[in-house]
């Protein structure tokens, strides 16, 4: 990987080790003050009782940046690094000529299931599943692209107690629930209409429990009304992916249903080690470190009384069907920041259970909330639950409003969708996941700021440059001239692009990959005022148009691995 900080790093690595007389790190960053800094010497200084400056005049005079930096003592002991125009031109037609942009495959790719999205099936999706689908999708194509093995798991709703009601329901009905066409609208009717009986007739609320009994032991008939809920449900939640542009596919539907036969085995299992309690008719894990408020232990319950399975039972069959059948190595699971304690207390319980262990990581990769202006949860004016369709329009409809009359239908139609799907996750993915954002139409769309709509404007003025010179890309260079001071703060944000993406794909805080390509975008700004390009001459054209076009496809990149577009007329 071409990663500029890395090689500054490792120069000076060996620098530290001679001055401390064993291992120690150079802590090299960005800076205001210079191309780098180095931030280790103060601790080595410490470390040795010597005076600081006195120990950064002595790295320095072991360090080898012939050719890559010179480097100057500042302060009380750090080191300014200012890296040389001829290294940065070098390093620049490298990645300019490597079509992943200096960014090689892992070597040693995970398995890593992703389990996010998660609707439920006969419920519409609603603004609460925007959160889980972008941030997985997010995810999914970043570890995909680097070469990791990701298996896409939309762990679906599709069984338990609310399918107990439904399936009663439609039984309630008779022949006309049995010749019920079911669409969307339909099935949340029925689910709105079957959960009042569910809370206001006792005997309704008993038989659906029961009900949930004869379909998890695999009754046909009870099965045959289950299918039909969960085929429409299916068909409607593909139209949604498809309408948001996510990689979510029919053969990615990993429902809890699929773990129906493995939840027997799994609580045998649980018994045959020793990790199964019961409390009255209930069995129960006691994942270890989880206690009460009053510190009694909390239970993960995995049967009830009833002889149904929990859902904790389905999320521990999950875990042990990932590690033991699909020898995951890496485990996220995409889910609200409220769901935190249940899935550590299934780690812990899969550590116990020996499903968990080194090098096998399990993470949850949480969320924080949608508000709307009012600090509260995002809702209609009624006070009802936004629809994720009707979010997406709505973004489209907007999107095409403030696009010019010059444009195409078709066209328009394409850029509109665009422009307002790409803002919608943008706005998303650019807020540190584990805070909640305030949902904002006119922030989110604008074309200033740090936004999506920015960045894909930024993409088509340079998409213009080449068409107005009449050219679809640069020569391939042999070398990037940089001089001017517009030309190297551009030079400096393309070179850190390999960097990071791989501290995103450990992190997943993908906030740092939009703040990152908005850096982009704001110094080739400043580069594309300070420097002209069409109307320089020889090499200097030629290096300009390279840093035009290595900017470009760096948007790009980056923004896909976002699930956003880049048009290239706007």
């Amino acid at each position: 990987m071409v990663n500029l900080e890395e090689l500054l790093t490792e120069r000076l690595a060996r620098a530290f080790e001679a001055v401390a007389g064993d291992a120690a790190d150079p802590v090299v960053r960005r800076s205001t003050h210079a191309d780098f800094q180095v931030d280790g010497v103060l601790p080595l200084a410490r470390r040795l009782g010597r005076p600081p400056r006195d120990v950064a005049a002595d790295v320095l005079l072991h360090a080898d940046l012939d050719g890559l930096a010179t480097a100057a003592i500042s302060g009380p002991g750090y080191i300014n690094l200012r890296v040389a125009d001829t290294a940065l031109g070098a390093l620049l037609a490298t990645i300019a000529a490597d079509e992943r942009l200096g960014v090689p495959r892992v070597a040693d790719p995970d398995i890593v299931p992703i389990d996010y999205s998660a609707p439920n099936v006969a419920k519409e999706m609603h603004v609460g599943h925007l959160r889980s689908t972008v941030i997985g999708d997010a995810a999914a194509r970043l570890l995909s692209w680097l070469g990791h093995d990701v298996i896409r798991a939309n762990h679906l709703g599709d069984w338990g107690t609310p399918f107990g009601m439904l399936i009663e329901h439609l039984l309630d009905l008779g022949d006309a629930g049995a010749a019920h066409e079911l669409s969307v609208g339909d099935l949340s009717g029925l689910y709105q209409a079957a959960r009042l009986k569910f809370d206001d007739d006792e005997d309704f609320a008993e038989r659906a429990r029961e009900r949930v009994v004869v379909l998890q032991s695999g009754d046909e008939a009870t099965l045959a009304l289950w299918r039909r809920l969960v085929t429409e449900s299916e068909r409607y939640f593909l139209s949604v992916y498809d309408k948001l542009g996510v990689t979510l596919t029919s053969e990615d539907f990993r429902g809890e249903s699929f773990y129906n036969d493995r939840l027997e085995p799994l609580v045998e299992e649980l018994d045959h080690l020793g990790l199964l309690r019961v409390s009255g008719r209930t069995r129960c894990v006691f994942p270890a470190g989880f206690v009460n408020r009053d510190e009694e232990p909390m239970p993960i319950i995995v049967r009830k009384r009833d002889g149904g399975f929990g859902y904790g039972a389905t999320d521990l069959a999950t875990i042990r069907y990932r590690t033991q059948e699909l020898k995951a190595t890496r485990l996220l699971y995409v889910v609200g920041l409220p769901q935190r304690q249940h899935f550590e207390m299934v780690y812990q319980t899969a550590r116990e259970a020996g499903w968990l262990a080194d090098p096998v990581t399990a993470t949850h990769v949480g969320f924080g909330s949608v508000l709307g202006p009012d600090g509260k949860m995002l809702r209609t004016r009624a006070g009802g639950t936004v629809k994720l369709v009707e979010l997406l329009d709505e973004a489209v409809s907007r999107a095409e409003n403030m696009i010019g009359p010059d444009v195409e239908p078709d066209a328009r139609a394409e850029l509109a969708r665009a422009v307002g799907i790409g803002a919608v996750k943008y706005a998303d993915l650019s807020t540190d996941r584990v805070k909640d954002y305030v949902f904002d139409w006119d922030r989110m769309l604008a074309f200033e700021g740090n936004t999506a709509p920015y960045l894909q404007y930024a993409h088509t003025r340079i998409r213009s440059i080449f068409r107005k010179g009449g050219m679809s890309a640069p020569r391939e260079p042999q070398t990037v001239i940089v001089t001017e001071d517009a030309e190297r703060a551009l030079a400096l944000q393309l070179l850190a692009f390999g960097g990071v993406v791989h501290e995103v794909a450990e992190s997943l805080r993908f906030h740092k990959l939009t703040t990152y390509l908005y850096g982009v975008a704001t110094a080739f700004t400043r580069f594309y005022e300070h420097c002209p390009v069409l109307r320089s001459a020889g090499e200097v054209r030629d290096s300009r148009l390279v840093l035009c076009d290595l900017t470009a496809r760096t948007l790009a990149r980056g923004l896909d691995l976002l699930g956003i577009a880049t048009p290239d007329r706007m």
